[in-house]
């Protein structure tokens, strides 16, 4: 197994794309191929023992800023961290990629580089997230704004297969983002993608409505790209919102700080099954090849799950199931 690592991505710079290859390739035998400043880099690894550890540094010298445009930051900086490790992946000199960068970046890379699993319209990113029953996956999360009903089928497709193959959920149930539960209700793109998600080999449910989501009431919810991410950003932001409220009201009283610590316990296990450092990343769907990106603010951790999430995705085939899975699709 080898894996590429932008070690230029993230907001917190190489030190913890770096620490968490180290313990990566430790604990699960991995070569990671450490990709960015070679100057930086080497002297974050000489910190960590690293006897017996297969790191390779390959030199980038560019960086894919998280300001710039993503599509021509691509094409005018062939040299970047994120371009040079997914033309790894594309030449077979190495099985996956996982990044903490610039999404767009990645998006736009992934395209130009890899390319798209044949039959594959459109990819889709895609993400677990935390319900009452475990975590589900719901793609897209931003990668397509506008969508047509064919592009949200196959988003159906990709995220079941990764849902069963990678989250081990057997004959995932697939639900698509509605207004309502009936069939009839949603704009035109949610009714017609309806149509067609009933005729699909998949374990379609209907049509969810947000509260279903947080409940885990399917284990694949399917929405466009602009409601998937104003769900996940208003997830953050309320996550963030109910946490500051619970602590400012802790503190309120010695009364109600007496009852914080009697409660510390449950709240950290309810911290951990919602942290988003568990996951580590969102597997880009659709392109020809594993593709892990992570969220900018992750620390060692979250990129050491981002890359066991990458090797997972290798192990079981993700990519050859998707194409597959297309294959076997009744023509249109």
């Amino acid at each position: 197994m080898k894996i590429v690592l932008d070690c230029m991505g993230g907001d917190f710079g190489p030190g913890p794309n770096v620490e968490a290859a180290v313990h990566s390739a430790r604990a699960h035998g991995y070569e990671i191929v450490l990709v960015g400043k070679q100057e930086l880099l080497r002297p974050l690894l000489v910190q960590h023992n690293t006897a017996n550890l297969h790191l390779p540094i390959v030199h980038a010298p560019e960086v894919i800023e998280m300001h710039e445009h993503p599509a021509q930051a691509v094409k005018s900086k062939k040299n970047s961290s994120m371009v040079v490790g997914m033309q790894m992946v594309k030449n077979g000199d190495a099985d996956a990629f996982v990044t903490m960068g610039n999404t767009g970046g990645a998006l736009a890379a992934g395209l130009f580089y890899l390319g798209r699993i044949k039959g594959v319209q459109r990819p889709c990113l895609s993400s677990a997230f935390p319900t009452t029953r475990g975590w589900v996956l719901l793609a897209d999360l931003g990668a397509n704004a506008d969508c047509k009903p064919e592009w949200l089928a196959q988003f159906a497709l990709m995220g079941g297969i990764y849902a069963e193959r990678v989250m081990n959920i057997h004959n995932p149930r697939v639900a698509l983002i509605s207004n309502g539960e009936e069939e009839t209700k949603g704009s035109e793109l949610v009714q017609e993608t309806h149509q067609l998600l009933k005729k699909m080999p998949l374990n379609f449910i209907g049509n969810a409505e947000g509260r279903d989501l947080p409940a885990g009431n399917a284990d694949v919810f399917i929405t466009d790209g602009f409601t998937g991410n104003v769900i996940v950003k208003l997830s953050e932001g309320m996550g963030s919102f109910i946490n500051g409220m619970l602590k400012e009201e802790i503190m309120r009283s010695p009364l109600s700080k007496l009852g914080g610590l009697l409660i510390r316990d449950a709240v950290t296990r309810v911290k951990k099954r919602t942290d988003y450092e568990e996951i580590g990343g969102a597997p880009l769907l659709g392109v020809d090849g594993v593709v892990i990106i992570g969220h900018g603010r992750s620390k060692a951790r979250a990129i050491e799950s981002a890359l066991q999430r990458a090797a997972e995705s290798v192990e079981r085939g993700v990519v050859s199931a998707i194409e597959r899975g297309l294959e076997a699709l009744p023509a249109a």
